[in-house]
């Protein structure tokens, strides 16, 4: 799970938005979003969702990568 880890702050730079900004767009803690980008837990699918979404990417994107990284 070390792409995703990787993926969700990769993406979350793009999108130039704070750890605290995606915690307030998701619902989701800074605290815990912090502990998935470093990869020390992974998400279950429904807050891989809510990640994904406010990220305006896939799930699939986040586990692999994607179109979206070259953007």
């Amino acid at each position: 799970m070390e792409i995703f880890a990787e993926n969700i702050k990769k993406f979350r730079e793009k999108c130039k938005i704070s750890q605290e900004e995606l915690a307030r767009r998701t619902g989701i803690s800074q605290a815990a979003i912090s502990l998935y980008e470093k990869g020390d837990i992974t998400p279950k699918i429904a807050i891989a969702d809510k990640l994904a979404n406010a990220l305006g990417v896939t799930i699939e994107q986040l586990l692999k990568g994607g179109a979206a990284d070259d953007a």
